[in-house]
């Protein structure tokens, strides 16, 4: 009978009672897709056919449209194959001048570290400006850090190591007033199609995401949103062929084929996830369905005794970092094995400065199975005796 109500949501979500026999992913991604984006990559394409060059163009207009830009013709979507962090490097390649060209990352956990890494790996004249994981960037200080000598600003807007979601239109604000000429880039990785962002408001000239986050698809590329006037600049700067951001946009704009091998069951897959983001009532309605799992989580596990990392104001809709309990029968392995054989999978933590584990909220979760997800925790807890 436990099952009965999760089958039910799971068909709504267009997953047949056959298919919830996947586990539940309350993770940061890869995430519990529907049932239809899986039906999707059952088709094999040819790379350079009419038909799947007409569907790289509608999918790349879009995520255009995802971003409900007020000017949307100046504004391009290239797809970059690879994980999320492909599409990173691809911005750091191309944006950043070859000639006296430098980098400040602005970073608050793994993923801002993980950019500058990529930065100083390439010869990129990289600074990282390091705040707390449960704090916000400081606005002063990045106000400090930034000068005419600064080309490149880089931030996270939801940086999954701990759940923050950061103040990017602040920040742009700061960057653009300190260093007008400067390029300011958002890893929206986590957070784009999952939380509304003003954009052209935070001034923003590139953003990354992934294919397989909060739109719901399938991994197996990156998406670079760029402004076509910062990335027309571009042309010559990129240290690798392959991440040659400018040299892809070129490309698919040329023929609209990929320079390379191209994910094409990942593209189908995406397509579908587009429609259903649509369907679903667009980025907005997905941000409330995301928040009420949040919500859910959050209020019954602060109710089992569950500490969150961060204070409420910071945490957003995508993943939650909770606190190990204090209790000497408190074993995260034994925990997560409870909730994997009862089909949930959470994450382990990833901040530095405390004991921590992860629920995610995004995905083709519905408030139903998060509840199951709680319900799953008491009986957890109660067996191991916390």
């Amino acid at each position: 009978m436990r099952y009965a109500p999760i089958l039910r949501s799971l068909r709504c979500f267009g997953m047949s009672a056959k298919e919830s026999r996947d586990k539940l992913l309350f993770t940061p991604g890869p995430l519990t897709t529907t049932l239809s984006v899986k039906e999707a990559m059952l088709n094999d394409m040819g790379s350079r056919d009419e038909k799947f060059i007409k569907i790289i163009k509608e999918t790349r207009e879009g995520v255009v449209d995802v971003a409900n830009l007020t000017k949307p013709d100046d504004w391009t979507a290239v797809f970059v194959q690879g994980s999320g962090t492909f599409g990173v490097e691809s911005i750091i390649q191309t944006s950043v001048p070859k000639e006296n060209g430098r980098l400040l990352v602005i970073s608050n956990g793994a993923y801002g570290s993980r950019a500058a890494k990529i930065g100083k790996r390439i010869g990129v004249d990289t600074a990282e400006l390091a705040f707390l994981e449960d704090q916000w960037p400081c606005l002063k200080k990045i106000e400090e850090a930034v000068d005419d000598g600064v080309t490149n600003v880089l931030c996270v807007h939801s940086e999954t190591t701990s759940g923050v979601v950061n103040q990017i239109k602040e920040i742009g604000d700061v960057v653009k007033s300190k260093a007008k000429d400067s390029i300011f880039i958002v890893d929206a990785m986590s957070s784009f199609g999952g939380i509304p962002i003003d954009i052209e408001e935070a001034k923003v000239d590139f953003l990354a995401s992934s294919a397989n986050k909060c739109i719901q698809g399938s991994p197996g590329f990156a998406i670079v949103l760029a402004h076509k006037a910062a990335l027309e600049k571009c042309e010559g700067n990129s240290r690798s062929l392959s991440l040659d951001l400018y040299d892809q946009w070129k490309g698919l704009e040329k023929d609209g084929q990929f320079r390379f091998t191209p994910p094409t069951h990942s593209i189908l897959a995406f397509k579908k996830a587009l429609e259903e983001l649509k369907a679903e009532g667009g980025v907005e309605a997905r941000f409330e369905r995301y928040r009420s799992n949040q919500r859910i989580i959050t209020d019954g596990m602060r109710a089992l005794g569950f500490e969150t990392y961060l204070a409420e104001e910071m945490t957003g809709p995508i993943i939650t970092s909770f606190r190990f309990p204090e209790s000497e029968n408190w074993d995260f392995r034994t925990f997560y094995d409870k909730l994997s054989v009862r089909n949930c999978l959470i994450y382990p933590g990833k901040v530095t400065n405390a004991d921590c584990f992860r629920i995610g909220h995004i995905g083709a979760l519905t408030n139903e199975h998060t509840e199951y997800l709680l319900g799953c925790i008491k009986e957890a807890c109660a067996e191991m005796e916390l």
